[in-house]
């Protein structure tokens, strides 16, 4: 039986190594193992991190075990491919181990697609369940409002998707915009999403918009549930999808009556141009000049609406506030530079005090004198002169020349 290492006799007959040292030696032994270098793994790519170094970090699993990999970027960029979530693949590569922090890891060398992941076969099974019971008819799609007085949303309150369309009503034909906030992905998202859409129906919403901004398979997942493309069949008001990215689609663009691309392109695509329609205005109001009273009327007030609907008095006010925004940012920079002003006037003044205090006519004004040499030069001690010198005394008010007659040294 083997004792323990006593206090003192570290390495005397024991072989004692570092925890480093003991990495090491585990990494030649992974090194040194032909059955671990240069094997072909296949697996699901999962928890995929992609850095800003460009190095690609992820997990290879199955359905029973997993492994961490290592994707270098000088690899990666030899793919031909991006690696994906949830994306089957036959990876080329070697176990090593990470000594910092004691983990064995795959080092991938190279890598192809093997097939679809599990997710993607969930997606079409679903497509192909819905596509058989008609959800994806285009014989039940409706039109669209052309004017749209009110426009419900679906999408997280705090994300882009929201601040996206916005910023694109704000410019366009104006418009109410009702959010029913909705989680939009995660545990519970396709419920928040159902709800969402259901409370909308209950609204007087002329049509609304699904959506959120782009994201992985899993990120998006939530507008691939069953549930959710149910509810979308279900409204009452015409549906525009608007999940992700232009190269996204998921089963909700598939079951709702119009897909957008993007949350700004459905903007788009439901509120028509302002400057175009107020030239249509125009135009038609020129035309009914020669219509009927009736007709006339009727052109006047679609006019009238469109104006109020435009609001320039809002713009007006918009304008006065922006410009006594303006003067207060004006006067608080104007006495600032004052405030400043006056700090470097006193620090001057002080200073000026302090020269004054220093100089030397100062000194000569309290019966102090400075001699010189006949060179003009300052002298300080009587070692500089000899007798017979000549020597000039600068007063406060004059200067006077003398002879050296005596000297005295200090004792």
């Amino acid at each position: 039986m083997r004792g323990w290492p006593s206090q003192g006799r570290r390495g005397k007959g024991l072989n004692i190594i570092s925890v480093k040292e003991l990495n090491e030696k585990a990494k030649t032994l992974l090194a040194a193992s032909p059955d671990l270098n240069d094997v072909w793994v296949q697996g699901e790519i999962s928890n995929l991190t992609k850095h800003s170094s460009g190095h690609y970090y992820f997990t290879l699993k199955d359905q029973d075990s997993e492994i961490r990999c290592t994707l270098f970027r000088f690899t990666r960029s030899r793919l031909a491919f991006e690696p994906e979530l949830n994306m089957k693949v036959l990876a080329l590569g070697s176990m090593e181990v990470f000594i910092p922090k004691g983990s064995y890891q795959f080092n991938i060398q190279d890598m192809r697609r093997s097939g679809i992941g599990d997710l993607y076969l969930a997606y079409e099974a679903l497509k192909a369940k819905l596509g058989n019971e008609g959800l994806f008819d285009q014989s039940r799609k409706r039109k669209l409002p052309r004017y749209p007085l009110r426009i419900g949303v679906v999408t997280s309150p705090t994300g882009a998707a929201i601040r996206d369309i916005l910023q694109v009503t704000g410019r366009r034909f104006p418009a109410d915009i009702v959010i029913a906030p909705a989680l939009v992905q995660g545990d519970g998202a396709a419920a928040s999403i159902v709800h969402a859409i259901e409370s909308l129906n209950k609204l007087d919403v002329d049509v609304m918009i699904v959506g959120r901004g782009g994201g992985s398979i899993e990120d998006l997942w939530a507008f691939n549930e069953e549930a959710v493309a149910r509810a979308i069949h279900a409204s009452r008001v015409p549906v525009v999808s608007a999940v992700g990215h232009e190269t996204d689609f998921t089963i909700a663009d598939l079951v709702a009556d119009v897909r957008a691309p993007t949350p700004s392109a459905a903007a788009e695509l439901l509120l028509p141009d302002r400057s175009q329609e107020m030239r249509h205005l125009q135009q038609v109001t020129g035309r009914a000049e020669k219509a009927p009273r009736g007709s006339l009327d009727r052109m006047c007030s679609r006019y009238r609406l469109a104006e109020a609907q435009l609001s320039p008095r809002k713009a007006l006010m918009d304008l006065r506030h922006r410009n006594q925004l303006l003067d207060e940012a004006s006067t608080s920079m104007d006495n600032l530079m004052l405030r400043r002003l006056e700090r470097q006037r006193a620090r001057l003044q002080s200073l000026g005090s302090s020269l004054v205090a220093l100089s030397p006519l100062q000194v000569l004004s309290r019966g102090y004198c400075v001699l010189q040499s006949a060179q003009g030069k300052a002298l300080v001690s009587i070692e500089q002169l000899s007798l017979g010198d000549k020597v000039t005394a600068l007063l406060r008010d004059g200067k006077v020349t003398a002879v050296v007659e005596e000297k005295e040294a200090k004792r």
